[in-house]
């Protein structure tokens, strides 16, 4: 069944950026302050990964992520059982994403209540490679040809979400939250990206695909176990000064933000200290997290492996 635009019709490229009530919903998110969101009951997502949850969870109260250039931010949800899912898509293979994404989603046990299927488009600009223009056009298309009726409500990608200054452009919006309770949408930053940030990094530079990180069922986060090569040509890149970094390794060196650098750096001293990732996972197992009292992440000792003996994040 063809993606529905609000308010009725199909949901073709064009038509959407043309759409009155979704240029206005567009406008009135980038015209948002930034919302600074803490750890508290957060569940942040980074690029290639989805999580799902539901007003159910005693845990996870916000999804978010951030850092969004030429990405685009998904947000799925059911407005029965309030079943709903983020993902940070890069477009390296859109058709599993969007698949992975319903099918996580019809996962979460429903409350018997009958809704519809909702979608929110975040992400994007005006970028010289036309990149962004390329990811909105496939996620249409993937969500043009569910069998499910997917309605588009929010719809701020590529040139509903450009500035320009200088001669430049830049996104407006590069992260959002969603709160899982009403599902509500706000541009936030997250300062705080954990658990396990530099290692859940170093999976997706190193080209792992869009992956499933959290259980609702047993309010964990799954992390692992992972596998990679080892990145043989580290040492010449961590010698490399910060300019050639940014050409290299952004696909919008000009929009990046300002950390952008420093986490790659990051992750690649990850890459080059663990340069085989079963090295990570003792016995090939999962790392668990769940939030404490204080809505923190806490890892979850593995079974016969003391806590303190888990492996740590490697310092940047």
């Amino acid at each position: 069944m063809p993606l529905v635009l609000e308010g009725g019709g199909p949901a073709p490229l064009a038509t959407c950026a043309r759409h009155p009530r979704l240029r206005e919903g567009a406008r009135k998110l980038t015209s948002q302050p930034v919302q600074r969101v803490g750890p508290r009951g957060l569940l942040y997502v980074q690029q290639r990964e989805l999580a799902v949850t539901s007003p159910n969870d005693g845990s996870v109260s916000v999804l978010g992520s951030d850092d969004a250039t030429t990405c685009h931010i998904v947000v799925l949800r059911d407005t029965g059982s309030g079943a709903t899912c983020l993902a940070h898509c890069d477009g390296s293979d859109t058709r599993s994403d969007v698949s992975l994404m319903l099918r996580v989603l019809k996962s979460v046990p429903h409350t018997g209540q009958s809704g519809r299927l909702e979608v929110h488009l975040i992400g994007g600009f005006n970028d010289d490679r036309q990149l962004s223009q390329k990811l909105t056009s496939q996620l249409l298309s993937e969500l043009d040809q569910q069998k499910d009726d997917i309605h588009l409500v929010t719809f701020c990608t590529t040139e509903l979400n450009d500035r320009e200054e200088g001669g430049d452009h830049f996104p407006i919006i590069y992260g959002i939250g969603v709160r899982v309770e009403s599902g509500e949408i706000f541009r936030a930053s997250f300062p705080e990206r954990g658990p396990e940030e530099d290692l859940r990094s170093a999976r997706s530079f190193s080209g792992g695909p869009m992956i499933s990180i959290y259980d609702a069922k047993t309010e964990q986060l799954r992390i692992g176990p992972y596998f990679w090569n080892p990145f043989l040509s580290v040492d010449f890149w961590l010698e490399q000064d910060d300019r050639q970094l940014l050409e290299d390794f952004s696909t919008s060196p000009c929009a990046e933000p300002p950390h952008f650098v420093a986490h790659i750096r990051s992750t690649m001293t990850f890459l080059k200290k663990y340069p085989f990732s079963s090295s990570l996972f003792p016995g090939n197992k999962a790392l668990l997290y769940q939030k404490n009292k204080d809505g923190l992440w806490e890892a979850v000792p593995a079974a016969g492996i003391p806590l303190e003996a888990e492996p740590k994040k490697a310092q940047a």
